[in-house]
């Protein structure tokens, strides 16, 4: 029996997992979705980018899990990332969702695609956070309009210190047992740095027909692509 992790990317909270939550405890398995510092009803409370971290590594520890699946989605690939080298022998694998990786002493602004400014600016214009997207902004990922109302309307500001603060990295991230899960309506490949870590021979890439947001697009399969990984 596995442990699954899960934690949501920018904007979200535990809620939007509910729909892979319940496969995976009907499949015998444990399933623990978390809400990361500063978002959904935990709002309000301080947050950087370690902080995360640590919200992971705590939750971990303080259900005494073992034989963990930790699965990040979106920004949350940053925080796990780091959370799953430092939970030790607990780790069983991490499964990245359509996500960043971290990089030791990069953060998730200097990485943006658009360029570190753009989203720096961004970032100052709305006192601190990153704002949620839009009702446009999920056009063609393979949503229903059902579901980007749940997530438009379930989304809260992010904050912005999680995303500028840099990783913190103990040794190659390659080394970790991981899987990497590309959306493919979000783009054909992953990032450059993925690619990389895909060739190191501890790294699975797998992927979906579907958008950025699998967990609710496309919920049962993401349920069956994460318990593939326990075996």
């Amino acid at each position: 029996m596995a442990d699954f992790v899960l934690v949501p990317g920018a904007w979200l909270g535990s809620w939007a997992w509910d729909e892979v939550v319940t496969p995976l405890r009907a499949a015998g398995h444990e399933a623990h979705a978390l809400t990361l510092s500063g978002l959904a009803e935990k709002r309000g409370l301080p947050a950087g980018q370690q902080t995360h971290v640590q919200d992971i590594v705590d939750e971990v520890e303080r259900r005494d899990l073992r034989d963990v699946v930790l699965v990040g989605h979106s920004y949350s690939g940053i925080p796990v990332g780091q959370a799953a080298e430092r939970i030790g022998d607990r780790l069983t694998r991490v499964v990245f969702v359509d996500s960043e990786v971290p990089v030791d002493g990069e953060s998730f602004v200097s990485g943006w695609w658009q360029g570190p400014a753009a989203l720096a600016s961004q970032l100052a214009d709305n006192d601190g956070y990153w704002l949620p997207l839009g009702v446009a902004d999920f056009d063609g990922q393979g949503l229903t309009d059902a579901q980007i109302s749940r997530l438009v309307e379930g989304s809260t500001p992010h904050p912005g210190a999680t995303l500028a603060e840099p990783a913190v990295l103990t040794r190659p991230l390659s080394e970790l047992p991981a899987t990497y899960v590309k959306c493919l309506l979000d783009g054909p490949e992953p990032n450059a740095t993925v690619k990389a870590l895909v060739t190191s021979g501890h790294w699975r890439l797998v992927t979906m027909d579907t958008g950025h947001w699998p967990m609710f697009s496309q919920p049962a399969e993401l349920a069956r692509l994460l318990l593939e990984q326990t075996s």
